[in-house]
């Protein structure tokens, strides 16, 4: 189990994420709408992958299960994009 130590940096470094996204869209003159989508994502994709991984404590698992939700999380995103088709 991780120290209190590596869970507050983990809270911090989430916190610096959450930052970066409001940064995105609050200075439109320096990020385009484009820019600040991507980015957004990107930093989505980071926070997910630190939560999964010391908060729901994926990082200590065998692999076969970090690649199960990463499988889980594949469909979640095909079934999004097909949603997504279905209501154009």
């Amino acid at each position: 189990m991780a120290s209190i130590r590596t869970y507050a940096l983990i809270y911090v470094a989430l916190m610096v994420l959450a930052t970066g996204k409001f940064v995105f869209f609050h200075y439109p003159e320096i990020f385009s709408y484009q820019v600040a989508i991507g980015g957004t994502m990107i930093l989505a994709a980071i926070k997910v992958s630190l939560i999964a991984g010391y908060f729901q404590h994926l990082k200590h698992e065998p692999r076969s299960i970090t690649y199960l939700m990463l499988t889980a999380a594949f469909m979640v995103f095909l079934l999004t994009l097909a949603a997504g088709y279905s209501i154009q």
